[in-house]
């Protein structure tokens, strides 16, 4: 949802989200896509890219759209994209719904969503009494703000529990595919394709049990059962330590890439996709206050063109591996929507908070500050995130002979 007075911000500024997508789009269907996989890499790639942002901010908007009807504001604009419209229509409440040439977001426009003193009196004089966004009270405006978000990380649950159903929750193994040479591993005699049954006696069945357990026993002496091949044996194990974040964290030395599929009862993966999302909310979160905070990752910030490029990639692998994508990039916009920065969603939520506290709203030239300021920030980060989908495609290479 655009900031009163100012025009709508495109929504793809995302970190990549390569790091955080390895085990949700590693799926391997039988029948891929035959239409996307027959398609000229060019053209897979435009075609996925405009699906996958059109997904995302259709469910985003929709938020927006939703509670607004349900706060009894009325909603002048729903657009898809921006610049010209390609095609568009007049519901029968009046919306304008229309599809722009530029598909790089999206916008809802609420009716009476400027500040009166902002518009001419002949434009107030058009507004309907009782649907004007800025009437309504801050909790209502709140709502409307924070359905957008709330929608992206809805939309992932969903389709996270659907992938589950359908073609099963992806589980990495407790199954060595290599051995880290003069790790703990290797002094213990761990090979590769061992498949690790329990730690102490206690029984595990996922890679992540595994580092789990392994992370919270630096220098422990342990005993491993495993099955190697038709025999079982019990090796035993002094864990290695290393320095993660300021404190000791346990190192076995062995890599996993055996996966398997459990398909999930309806109950089951509905639950499974919350807590999914919640796990990957929660690992992208993180991925960005390590950018902030001590500068990790930050080569990884993209924008349009990484998606783009990650789309197509990720659509020649299936129509399950792209749902998943979608859903990553769903959980990326909801979160990245929620920074407390002026344009943004966050923005605005924080000014309704200074407003519940403080009994009035922050003065104009206190938030005209506050939208110049985020309008900066995110050009500075659009800019920086183009840079770095230049560098990723090769292009200063290609400029460099």
């Amino acid at each position: 949802m655009p900031p009163p007075g100012a025009p709508p911000p495109s929504e793809s500024l995302l970190p990549s989200p390569r790091d955080r997508i390895r085990l949700q789009t590693d799926y391997q269907p039988k029948n891929r896509s035959a239409l996307l996989h027959a398609l000229p890499e060019l053209a897979r790639t435009v075609v996925a890219f405009v699906a996958v942002l059109g997904v995302l901010v259709f469910v985003h908007e929709s938020g927006h759209y939703l509670a607004a009807r349900w706060r009894g504001v009325h909603v002048e604009v729903f657009s898809i994209g921006f610049g010209r419209a390609l095609t568009g229509w007049v519901d029968r409440v009046g919306t304008i719904w229309k599809i722009g040439w530029i598909p790089v977001g999206g916008y809802v426009k609420l009716h009476g969503q400027e500040r009166p003193q902002d518009v001419p009196a002949e434009v107030r004089a058009r507004w309907m009494p009782g649907r004007t966004f800025q009437e309504k009270s801050v909790g209502s405006r709140a709502i409307v703000v924070a359905a957008g978000p709330v929608a992206n990380f809805v939309l992932a649950a969903v389709l996270f529990a659907g992938l589950f159903v359908v073609a099963g929750r992806p589980v990495m193994l407790p199954v060595v595919n290599a051995v880290v040479p003069g790790s703990a591993a290797a002094t213990a005699g761990l090979q590769p394709q061992d498949h690790i049954e329990a730690i102490n006696g206690a029984p595990i069945s996922t890679f992540e049990d595994l580092q789990r357990i392994i992370e919270g026993l630096p220098g422990a002496a342990i005993q491993l059962r495993i099955q190697r091949g038709n025999q079982n044996m019990t090796l035993p194990v002094v864990i290695g330590a290393q320095e993660s974040d300021g404190r000791k964290i346990g190192l076995l030395g062995i890599q996993s890439g055996a996966i398997a599929y459990q398909h999930l009862s309806f109950p089951a993966a509905i639950w499974a996709g919350v807590t999914e999302t919640w796990r990957v909310t929660a690992e992208t979160a993180h991925g960005v206050a390590q950018i902030f905070t001590r500068g990790q990752g930050a080569g990884e910030i993209g924008g349009p063109l990484r998606i783009a490029q990650l789309s197509g990639q990720v659509a020649a692998m299936g129509a399950a591996s792209l749902i998943s994508f979608i859903a990553v990039l769903s959980i990326n916009l909801g979160l990245i929507n929620l920074f407390p920065i002026p344009v943004l969603d966050g923005g605005h939520l924080l000014f309704f908070a200074c407003e519940a506290v403080w009994g009035k709203p922050l003065p104009p030239r206190a938030q005209e500050y506050g939208f110049r300021a985020g309008l900066a920030l995110i050009a500075g980060l659009f800019i920086f995130a183009t840079w770095n989908d230049l560098a990723h495609l090769g292009m200063f290479h290609w400029f460099a002979g």
